[in-house]
């Protein structure tokens, strides 16, 4: 957990960009967001992002995607005890330890092989509180380090690992590997939780193969 990369302008800057718009009803998040709010491309460049993710990858970090989350009262949804195993790209390749493939909102995404997975940082940059009671993440640490589990490894290992919720300020960032196995409950007080989820990889595509 990295505190207090964003100022509190910075903070209500965003917070009002990402709120002008009609998200439709119960929409927990956007995809796509760097390509929907300008705002959110340039946050995604910034040094203050990209230096971070560059502490954790060997060469200059790459976005893959950029989605916006948003918890409330209206739209409040949990997520089971997951690894984040799919990438964004422009198109499709052949390539047989690349796939399944899979259109969400209208953008394919596939399972990359995991030593490209491994080459992958998450940055999550909190625009509200995040605590317990309005569904922070949970992580279970080091399970990163575990591969690709199926899912009764992670039945496995959610029952007898050690869970970490967590708690940040507006302002913080969690810098996590996607593989690390993390969930979150569905909030029970009625304060908000928006969170922009940035994934950044140093991995060479294939020629004419771009992060999308």
């Amino acid at each position: 957990m990295i505190p207090n990369i964003l100022s509190a302008e910075d903070i209500d800057h965003l917070r009002e960009q990402i709120t002008s718009v009609d998200w439709g009803k119960n929409s927990g998040g956007i995809r796509n967001a760097e390509k929907k709010f300008p705002i959110i491309s340039v946050l995604s460049k910034s040094n203050t992002v990209t230096a971070l993710a560059q502490q954790y990858l060997q060469q200059e970090p790459k976005l893959v995607r950029a989605i916006i989350f948003d918890k409330t009262p209206e739209s409040n949804w949990l997520v089971t005890w997951h690894q984040d195993k799919t990438v964004a790209l422009n198109q499709r390749f052949n390539s047989d330890d690349w796939g399944p493939w899979s259109l969400k909102d209208n953008v394919l995404h596939v399972q990359p092989p995991q030593f490209v997975l491994e080459r992958m940082v998450t940055v999550r940059i909190h625009l509200d509180d995040a605590n317990e009671a309005n569904g922070c993440l949970k992580v279970i640490p080091n399970t990163h380090d575990k591969g690709i589990l199926t899912q009764s490894e992670i039945t496995e290992f959610v029952s007898h690992l050690e869970v970490i919720h967590c708690i940040a300020n507006a302002g913080d960032a969690l810098v996590m590997r996607p593989l690390l196995l993390h969930a979150s409950s569905k909030m029970v007080s009625s304060k908000r939780r928006r969170v922009i989820h940035f994934e950044y990889s140093d991995y060479p595509l294939p020629a004419d193969i771009y992060w999308h």
